[in-house]
């Protein structure tokens, strides 16, 4: 049974995706309540109410719960005892399942290895004689990351063709956190893919993007990939491998390496809506916004098909100061997420340049 028009989302996260979450969902007859610490936070500026707290505030909490009809959440990093504790009193999507197995890098790649989705080779570390043996194993050569919490190339080393031994503190210098090494992986380019898996457990995948990160952040998204028609569809079919794993619930970004063979290795997954999928606003009839709400609201999954070529862009810091010169090109869709300071490596906005697909539109 789907959602009656009226009823109340709760969004866990008050940041972009919260805020285009928000924007789909009143566009679909919903309300929204965002639950979020800073206050006027970009989500809180275009939905119904904010509930200013803590994510893991049990008084703030209860209140979410009272107040929704169905709990969503904009970042992967919610804790996972809070959505498990919503979950027993209100439905919560994607399922708590989803958070545990994308908040440890470790797990991540064990999952997807158990489900014969093939990743890059990866030791867990936990002190720096793990990691001499790890590094030894790949010829001295690896990315060490933190298992948890990192995002937009933060809490990464990287090690090149390094002898094995002397690396006493690297540990200590990460934070004495839980550690994995990955090996390097020669792959060609990088691509996503975004996937929705309905209450009824049917699945859309739009089309792979290819994509580009500066310093760690996603940088572009271009439609079409350049990539062979059966790479796209087994990417495809391993987003949808992932979703019926979890029995999941709403919009996933699954990334991925491609090799020089077409091959892919998947790099991570994210149980949200994903910057990578911004440009399905732009090039799509329904965006990947809009498809989670209807995933979450047990309503009909949209269709994903692209209407337009396209090349979204992310603004980052002051590359903000660029909108008024975007905003006299044609074809051009912008939108800027409603922060006040532009910081270095703070994303500000993103906007996609659309070119229709002939017989398309």
């Amino acid at each position: 049974m789907s959602l009656p028009a009226g009823s109340t989302i709760g969004i866990i996260g008050g940041g972009q995706l919260g805020r285009m979450l928000a924007m789909a969902a009143a566009r679909l007859g919903y309300r929204t309540v965002v639950l979020e610490p800073q206050a006027d936070c970009p989500a809180a500026q275009v939905a119904n109410r904010q509930i200013t707290a803590a994510y893991d505030e049990p008084a703030a909490l209860a209140e979410l719960a009272v107040v929704s009809s169905v709990i969503t959440y904009e970042f992967e990093n919610v804790p996972v005892g809070a959505a498990s504790a919503l979950a027993a009193k209100v439905p919560v999507y994607p399922p708590a399942r989803a958070l545990e197995v994308a908040q440890d890098r470790v797990s991540e790649k064990t999952f997807l290895n158990g489900i014969s989705i093939a990743t890059a080779d990866f030791h867990a570390v936990d002190n720096d004689d793990e990691l001499t043996a790890a590094l030894k194993a790949f010829d001295g050569s690896g990315i060490l990351k933190t298992r948890r919490m990192g995002y937009d190339g933060k809490g990464q080393r990287v090690f090149r063709n390094m002898e094995t031994g002397g690396f006493a503190g690297t540990c200590e210098a990460m934070g004495n956190v839980p550690l994995i090494l990955e090996s390097f992986v020669p792959f060609e380019r990088e691509i996503s893919v975004i996937a929705a898996r309905g209450l009824d457990g049917a699945v859309v995948a739009y089309d792979p993007a290819e994509n580009v990160h500066r310093n760690g952040i996603l940088h572009t998204s271009t439609l079409p990939a350049g990539i062979r028609p059966e790479t796209a569809q087994a990417a495809r079919t391993a987003a949808s491998k992932i979703l019926s794993a979890l029995n999941y619930v709403g919009v996933i970004g699954v990334e991925f390496f491609v090799l020089a063979d077409g091959s892919l290795l998947a790099n991570e997954i994210a149980p949200r809506v994903h910057n990578s999928g911004h440009w399905t606003e732009a090039a799509c009839i329904v965006s990947q916004f809009e498809q989670h709400i209807r995933a979450i609201a047990g309503l009909p999954l949209g269709g994903p098909d692209r209407h337009s070529d396209c090349v979204m862009e992310n603004l980052i810091g002051d590359d903000v100061l660029r909108v008024p010169a975007l905003l006299t090109e044609p074809d051009l869709m912008l939108h800027l997420y409603g922060k006040a300071e532009a910081r270095p490596g703070r994303k500000m906005g993103h906007f996609t340049r659309i070119k229709a697909i002939p017989g398309k539109v």
